[in-house]
């Protein structure tokens, strides 16, 4: 698929969106932490301009009540946020203490980091989720000597009302974005964003935006609804094939292993938990010291059998290593 905007449009919606005008990023500030500041004088921008994600800019970083501030939008969700926002948070650092003595013997002060992702993607995720850079470590530690936390704030319809409702626009986005996925259902993407940015206006959602920007905000629309239809695509390609071979390592691994059923139950009744603690599959089958196949292949039972417990699920697993 060709994707010719990028060449032209750097900004993605949300972003134009919110960088527009301080007041605008002062209250999506005040929505996420519950703030009502109003001076946008002691706002400082400082997103770093070469910073590119997915053909786009994509961040928002500022300065303000001493907090460095870092927002990001994603509509495909992804685990490697906390390591993207510490080569981020590094570069910005340099930035700022570059003319601090930090041999010295005195502290350099630093403003308090804090990192939060906008996802409306079209896969289903919860409310409000924490992604940690420690799930990436191959060596797990209970207690990380380094850790970078990224919250991610589901803003589709239906959740985190009370942000969407403290923060006008952010809520319009949201109303906007559903206007255009429910029409490209029916017609071609351009036609549907342009309809979407029509009655939009009509209606009073980003009025005063989309009519200033119509032109920018209906190519950047498209690039986005083409760019998200193609990752999703992709995703799901690699997930079939990542997955057909992970079962087929998984099951031959659990024929070698021979286990009885109750062997089985052990097992997953620890898998679960340690999924439960929010380690990742390298982690657990290190804990465990099983192949990694193997506990893909039990991660895969435990989330296509939602509510099953630990005995149901074991005869389940015994069964299809039985007729494997």
């Amino acid at each position: 698929m060709e994707l010719k905007t990028e060449r032209t449009y750097k900004d993605r919606l949300i972003r134009m969106i919110f960088m527009e005008k301080k007041e605008n990023l002062l209250s999506l500030y005040n929505a996420v932490n519950g703030t009502h500041y109003t001076n946008t004088e002691d706002l400082v921008v400082n997103t770093l301009e070469n910073a590119i994600y997915m053909n786009m800019k994509n961040d928002m970083s500022f300065i303000f009540d001493f907090f460095l501030n870092l927002y990001e939008h994603q509509a495909t969700f992804n685990p490697n946020m906390p390591l993207r926002k510490l080569f981020y948070l590094s570069k910005l650092l340099q930035g700022l203490v570059k003319d601090r003595n930090l041999y010295g013997t005195r502290l350099v002060k630093i403003p308090t980091p804090r990192f939060v992702v906008f996802y409306n993607g079209t896969e289903e995720a919860p409310e409000r989720q924490a992604l940690r850079l420690s799930e990436a470590f191959e060596k797990p530690m209970e207690d990380p000597e380094v850790e970078l936390c990224v919250t991610v704030l589901n803003i589709n319809p239906g959740y985190n009302r009370t942000l969407m409702e403290s923060c006008r626009l952010l809520k319009e986005y949201m109303l906007y974005v559903e206007k255009v996925r429910i029409y490209a259902k029916e017609t071609p993407i351009r036609e549907a964003v342009d309809r979407a940015v029509t009655e939009s206006i009509r209606e009073g959602i980003l009025a005063e935006f989309l009519t200033k920007y119509r032109a920018e905000a209906i190519e950047v629309s498209i690039f986005e609804y083409d760019e998200e239809a193609h990752m999703r695509k992709v995703r799901e390609e690699g997930w079939e094939l990542g997955r057909e071979k992970g079962l087929e390592e998984g099951l031959e691994l659990g024929r070698e292993k021979g286990c009885t059923e109750g062997e089985w139950r052990k097992l997953i009744s620890q898998v679960r938990k340690k999924l439960d603690r929010g380690f990742n599959t390298s982690a657990i089958a290190e804990m465990l010291e099983e192949p990694e196949p193997f506990i893909e292949e039990i991660i895969r039972l435990i989330e296509e059998n939602p509510g099953k417990t630990e005995q149901e699920l074991g005869r389940i697993y015994a069964k299809v290593h039985k007729e494997a």
